[in-house]
């Protein structure tokens, strides 16, 4: 009876042993499912990352395109402007020196050459102005205009 129950002891401790392993595998393959699913959220989570950094570059890339389009745009209507200006310039000293020049004509006696060289350098510098203001109206209206957009854009 002895030896049946060393035996019986023996394998009491055989089983408690397997029971052991056996635990002790559970809980390394538990913690291995544990990383496995850490590992699977900080890769998803890294993937939506990457996204929104494209999705930020995709935006700032059109926002560039966007604005060096307005300031070449802008660029040229002062270019217009500049022009329009000089033209104007050159047209009041033109009508100065008729004017000038008609005065002097006036108190001489007047010379019908002299007064439609003065009317001619008067329409000139009406019409110079009046495209420097077109120019300056057109400058303006190109800076309005994306303001008035933006707010269609946003409410949309």
């Amino acid at each position: 009876m002895s030896d049946i129950s060393a035996l019986e002891s023996r394998i009491t401790a055989a089983l408690d042993r397997i029971r052991q392993g056996i635990e002790a595998q559970k809980a390394a393959s538990g913690s291995g499912d544990t990383l496995s699913s850490e590992l699977e959220n900080e890769r998803a989570a890294n993937a939506e990352l990457v996204e929104r950094v494209r999705n930020l570059k995709e935006r700032q890339d059109t926002q560039v395109a966007s604005l060096t389009g307005r300031v070449e745009s802008q660029r040229a209507q002062m270019m217009r402007l500049d022009e329009e200006l000089q033209r104007l310039r050159a047209s009041n000293t033109q009508l100065r020196d008729m004017n000038a020049r008609l005065r002097d004509a006036v108190t001489k006696g007047v010379s019908s050459e002299l007064l439609d060289a003065a009317v001619a350098a008067e329409v000139e510098a009406l019409a110079a102005q009046r495209a420097s203001e077109a120019a300056e109206v057109a400058a303006i209206l190109a800076e309005l205009k994306p303001l008035i957009e933006e707010p269609a854009h946003a409410a949309g």
